[in-house]
């Protein structure tokens, strides 16, 4: 080992040595400066600490750039087909739920972002794939109270006045029941339709690798066994699910609609609500005009 690193150290080191000031500053942040110096100004690959430590970092990063695409394929199975066929709505709105509680929880004990940012991004995915499966299952007049009721609850759970730490601490709890609990609809929904209908591979296997990174992070950067048990829970579920998928992959009910372009027809679906609300405000433009022009009419 001690000859590898000073292999990498005689390799890398002019390079690690004298990296630009943005991005030294960059590592110091990510991983602390005694960490940073010992792994990438001094390449000690020995010092096991820090290279979890590293590890788990980088494991964070990665899961939260890639939580800013992993519902997209979704996204885009629902607007190429039009159908929320084999998708659980209910499913959808306690994960959401679950993930808007467990957000603010870590934001409020201002735990790292790199522990938990991939919540925030997954949960915006999944507010516009609710409100889609809404609009094609018949209730599109819910979507818009499901979306200011989750400003609301996140308004709520984000003041201090409002809501304490002591009672986060029970709804914390709760969330990550929720979590695990927001699995089963969609597992049932599966096994009742023997197949997957319009749901997304590319989400459901990148959840089960993101959720068992999760315990890994977890376990190295955070002291708190909620949330840990939270992603191990979410893992065992994600992995049904994962089988699932698999052992309907060919099954007559499982969707093959295209879930890495916007096909024509999703195009068309997507542009039809911002059309319609273009002709609402100009409807509406129209009529304040109409109202507010003045008359020429002679009076007597």
């Amino acid at each position: 080992m001690e000859a590898l690193e000073s292999t990498l150290r005689s390799v890398l080191g002019p390079i690690t040595q004298h990296l630009p000031a943005p991005l030294k500053s960059a590592g110091t942040q990510l991983i602390g400066e005694s960490c940073y110096r010992s792994l990438v100004h001094d390449l000690t690959i020995t010092d096991t600490v820090c290279l979890k430590l590293g590890i788990s970092k980088a494991l964070g990063v990665g899961i939260i750039a890639a939580s800013s695409i992993v519902k997209i394929p979704q996204l885009l199975k629902l607007l190429n087909s039009q159908s929320a066929e084999g998708i659980s709505f209910l499913s959808y709105f306690l994960e959401t739920v679950s993930y808007l509680i467990s957000l603010l929880y870590n934001v409020r004990n201002r735990f790292p972002f790199s522990t938990y940012g991939e919540t925030a991004l997954i949960g915006i995915q999944n507010v516009a794939i609710s409100v889609l499966v809404l609009n094609y299952t018949g209730r599109g007049a819910l979507a818009a109270a499901f979306v200011a009721g989750l400003a609301a609850v996140g308004y709520a759970l984000y003041s201090e006045t409002i809501t304490s730490m002591a009672t986060f601490q029970y709804l914390s709890t709760g969330a990550a029941i929720m979590g695990v609990a927001s699995k089963l609809p969609q597992i049932y929904s599966c096994y009742k339709e023997q197949g997957t209908g319009q749901l997304s591979a590319f989400a459901v296997f990148n959840y089960l690798a993101g959720s068992l990174t999760r315990i890994f992070t977890t376990l190295q950067e955070v002291d708190d066994k909620i949330i840990l048990y939270n992603f191990i829970a979410g893992f065992a579920l994600n992995a049904i699910l994962a089988a699932q998928m698999i052992y309907y992959w060919n099954s007559p009910t499982t969707g093959k609609t295209p879930e890495h372009k916007l096909t024509s027809a999703g195009k068309a679906a997507l542009k039809e609500p911002i059309q319609q609300a273009a002709e609402q405000i100009q409807a509406q433009t129209s009529g304040t005009e109409k109202r507010s022009s003045p008359t020429t009419r002679r009076r007597g």
